[in-house]
């Protein structure tokens, strides 16, 4: 039977720098899974992790091995036999977590994993037992240690033993504490990319959103521009001859607000095709608020010259009505005294004729 995968997660891989000892180095460029196997044909656990075509993780669990939470999101653990130490940067604190509560899980089952060997193996080889009586207890010592020669040989070699596991404790601890520091520096500016970044995001996406109003504004902006003109075209026609002056400036602000349309429907393109820098976008969001702005304020005083130049028109229409009425009051008083002229003719005439 082979390797079976017991648990899987995402993560960033890091590896202690061989030469200096203090620094992280990436092993992987994006978050690759790392699992937990289990060999039950040697009874071995292994954390093993594939980026690519070359495995990145081949790290065997021993009983003497500690996963060590250096952060909220970031870990890491030491492996003598591969010389080296691993870190792990998780998205979430609960993946660390789990990960964490798994290596622990993996560790007391090696333990006890190694213990039932090692008791299989005494119990294969019952002479070792007896060429050694006084150390029958410590079932836990390994088979080598009571292996050949005297009392006091074994218990030099057992002394020994003990001085190189506690020196391969303290060499492991060394590059622990050695690798900390770097890892805590490495790992803050790690998540403190991955924050600017998620707000880079955000900000472009609020910024695409806002040239989406800005578009609708400036489509709407246009629709008035083009209802004034027509009503600046049949305020003319129905003027007839309409004063210069105020056609001129009327037209000159229609083409300065059409620049300035022209001239925001630009800044928008240009503004969706850079997107490079946050700041730089919010600065001209801001200056184009503030010329949105001066453009209301331009269409409201183009509104309040099209309603003087109505009541322009109004005014003119009453004083034209107001003169024709005039003119026919005199042709009236004209006709009446033509007509007394007249029988006054006829009087004078008759008395000629007496």
């Amino acid at each position: 039977m082979g390797e079976q995968p017991i648990f899987s997660a995402r993560a960033h891989v890091f590896q202690i720098d061989p030469a200096t000892k203090r620094n992280w180095l990436p092993a992987s460029k994006h978050a690759v899974t790392v699992s937990f196997f289990y060999d039950a044909s040697r009874s071995v656990y292994r954390i093993i992790s594939v980026g690519g075509t070359k495995a990145i993780i081949n790290s065997t669990i021993t009983p003497n091995m500690t996963f060590t939470k250096t952060s909220q999101k970031f870990g890491q653990w030491a492996d003598s036999r591969a010389n080296t130490v691993y870190g792990l940067g998780f998205s979430t604190e609960q993946q660390l977590q789990q990960f964490a509560e798994q290596f622990k899980e993996v560790k007391e089952a090696a333990r006890l994993a190694r213990e039932k060997s090692q008791e299989r193996f005494e119990l294969a080889n019952p002479a070792l037992d007896i060429a050694a009586p006084e150390l029958s207890e410590e079932r836990h010592s390994p088979p080598l240690l009571t292996v050949n020669g005297p009392g006091e040989e074994k218990l030099f070699r057992s002394r020994s033993a003990e001085v190189e596991l506690t020196a391969e404790k303290e060499r492991v601890k060394k590059m622990l504490s050695e690798g900390s520091m770097c890892e805590i520096n490495l790992e803050a500016e790690l998540f403190t990319l991955q924050d600017s970044n998620s707000k880079l995001v955000e900000a472009l996406q609020e910024a695409n959103s806002s040239v989406d109003q800005w578009k609708k504004q400036l489509a709407e902006y246009q629709e008035e521009t083009d209802r004034l003109r027509d009503q600046v075209a049949e305020l003319e026609a129905q003027l007839g001859h309409p004063a210069a002056g105020q056609t001129e400036e009327l037209s000159r602000s229609l083409e300065e607000l059409e620049a300035l349309l022209s001239a925001k429907d630009q800044e928008i393109h240009n503004l969706q095709s850079k997107k490079t820098d946050v700041r730089e976008l919010e600065k001209e969001r801001e200056a184009a608020m503030q010329r949105l702005q001066d453009l209301e304020k331009q269409n409201a005083d183009l509104e309040e010259r099209v309603q003087s130049a109505e009541k322009t028109l109004e005014s003119s229409r009453e004083e034209q009505s107001h003169s024709e009425v005039e003119v026919r009051r005199v042709i009236d008083v004209l006709d009446v005294k033509i007509g007394d002229l007249s029988d006054l003719r006829q009087s004078l005439a008759k008395l000629i004729d007496k």
